[in-house]
């Protein structure tokens, strides 16, 4: 029976790809085969040397970077991000979660970290929005790397009005964006993994970052689904 209404439901409310807004076929979840084809991937190698390590240069020490996609302003990734974030489509975190949980748990270039931290969203915003948009995505590289995603300790503490017009050297020095760590202790001598949806200056994980600095002998790496070429 409950079969029958699944098909019943999907005839009447077809799952539709992300991008595209075709229908998916049998086999398919969230996003196309084509359009999966047309993603701009970064194709990154070398976790511990890339451009997103690049990014952080002088202002916080990472040990390795990923990111899958190149985010760009008329790009599919940006489209992506904004469904993710803003038009409740959590498939998607759960989408690239799964993704790149197969890759890392593959390669082991994360084998090492002792817990998956996911940037925090002010309780206003939570309250405003109704979920972390990189919650589901946590869940799922924890899931496949066996790795605790660690919530409610990293806590941002000033809520910010969007960054969308602001230039990109003002969203860097941008210092209204504050968290902080509940237990800094519970990091020392750990390796924190923390993700996020997408770096645009890399200000907001450099802030985090910095709390985790507070713990002794605490390595950070960080992790997102895209990167601002």
């Amino acid at each position: 029976m409950k079969e029958i209404l699944k098909n019943l439901v999907q005839i009447f409310y077809p799952d539709l790809c992300a991008i595209c807004e075709d229908k998916l076929l049998q086999n398919e979840h969230t996003i196309c085969t084509i359009c999966r084809h047309d993603l701009p991937l970064t194709n990154i190698t070398n976790y511990s040397d890339n451009k997103i390590l690049h990014t952080f240069y002088g202002s916080v020490i990472i040990e390795k970077a990923f990111a899958l996609l190149f985010y760009t302003k008329k790009g599919i990734a940006k489209k992506l991000i904004h469904e993710l974030k803003y038009k409740d489509n959590e498939d998607i975190g759960i989408f690239f979660g799964n993704w790149i949980g197969e890759i890392l748990k593959e390669n082991e270039e994360f084998k090492n970290v002792d817990v998956i931290i996911p940037v925090p969203l002010h309780s206003k915003k939570i309250r405003e929005r109704g979920y972390n948009q990189v919650t589901k995505f946590g869940e799922r590289l924890s899931y496949h790397l066996q790795i605790p995603l660690v919530e409610n300790n990293l806590v941002r503490i000033s809520s910010t009005k969007t960054q969308t017009f602001k230039s990109r050297f003002e969203r860097f020095t941008n210092v209204d964006t504050q968290f902080s760590l509940k237990q800094p202790k519970y990091f020392n001598n750990k390796h924190v993994l923390i993700i996020d949806d997408v770096i645009t200056t890399g200000a907001t994980l450099v802030a985090c970052a910095k709390q985790f600095q507070k713990s002794k002998h605490c390595k950070i790496s960080i992790l997102t689904i895209a990167y601002t070429a």
